[in-house]
């Protein structure tokens, strides 16, 4: 998916609301050159029925957003909360009525040449339209590549570190380029990390197993979420452990969570079908538990989610949803 911004886009930059064609960096910008910037992503649902946009656990993204910005010694002074009120108002002034992606992106700002940071830093927020970041109506069919993960004292995973995504778009391209939808990196240990963009799960034996976060993984926001729907609402077993390359051949199903991707199934890995290469039910009922939870149609979840036309009220109810009952 590639998200096209119109110049007129208001975003948030210098600390002010202005158009995106008018928030500009110099050439020199240290971050351009030597990748000290640290993003954030966060997501935004419109429910049409309720017409309204409910903001997915936008403390929590800018809490982590802050945490990792600490990585590089950026500051960002407002807190996680003003930030949210920041983000809110940007979706307001754009009147969005659809899924929006944001774009929180914190960097070193000095205009000069050297390696070596300094205090000079700045952030800013963008909010544009946002459809599915992946495809995966019949599923995906993912690759592992030869470009390992990162490790955490190279450059830590668990951050959204601008220069660290060279690692991302070096395995995502030569995924794309070798036929398949999308990567999956193994780490320095030869075990599974996770997608170029993503976090992953895999099903086995009526568990669903996912990497822990010490194995160069990003401490994803959904991925989180995707963990506590899966205990509370289906039942479901869920472990951190290392995970092998071949069990990705054998295993019951497999999928990718992330704030752009969602819950996305792969059906095949390396030319190899899972199960039967077709969505499994653990998926199938994640992935509609999520964006039910995201729509604000589970009340059990509004607690994650900012309205962004009703302001502080609480968002409507909307047609509950019942909790999903697996036979594993």
């Amino acid at each position: 998916m590639k998200a096209e911004a119109d110049p007129k886009l208001i975003v948030y930059f210098g600390g002010q609301y202005i158009p995106l064609r008018e928030a500009r960096v110099g050439i020199l910008t240290h971050a351009l050159h030597y990748g000290t910037g640290v993003f954030e992503g966060i997501r935004a649902y419109w429910d049409e029925a309720g017409q309204e946009l409910f903001v997915m656990r936008p403390v929590e993204h800018f809490e982590r957003w802050k945490q990792n910005c600490g990585i590089l010694r950026i500051d960002v002074p407002a807190t996680p909360e003003e930030l949210s009120a920041i983000t809110v108002e940007l979706m307001r002034r754009n009147n969005f009525r659809t899924n929006v992606y944001v774009r929180p992106l914190a960097y070193k700002s000095a205009e000069r040449v050297g390696v070596s940071p300094d205090d000079e830093d700045a952030f800013a927020i963008i909010a544009l339209p946002f459809g599915d970041y992946l495809h995966a109506d019949k599923g995906l069919h993912a690759g592992v590549s030869s470009w390992r993960r990162i490790e955490d004292n190279a450059i830590p995973a668990r951050a959204k570190i601008c220069g660290a995504y060279v690692n991302s778009a070096l395995a995502s391209d030569d995924a794309r380029r070798n036929g398949f939808d999308e990567a999956i990196l193994l780490n320095e240990s030869g075990q599974v990390a996770e997608g170029s963009t993503c976090n992953l799960f895999m099903m086995r034996k009526g568990v669903l197993i996912t990497p822990p976060v010490h194995e160069n993984v990003l401490e994803g926001i959904t991925r989180d979420s995707v963990m506590q729907l899966a205990r509370r609402e289906l039942g479901v077993q869920v472990v951190e452990r290392a995970i092998d390359r071949s069990e990705l051949y054998v295993c019951d199903e497999l999928f990718l969570t992330g704030t752009a991707v969602g819950v996305e199934p792969v059906v095949r890995v390396d030319h190899r079908p899972v199960r039967d290469a077709e969505m499994g039910p653990v998926t199938r009922a994640l992935r509609q538990l999520y964006f039910d939870a995201a729509l604000g149609h589970l009340a059990a979840y509004r607690q994650w989610l900012v309205p962004v036309n009703h302001g502080d009220k609480e968002p409507e109810a909307g047609p509950e949803r019942v909790a999903v009952s697996l036979a594993i």
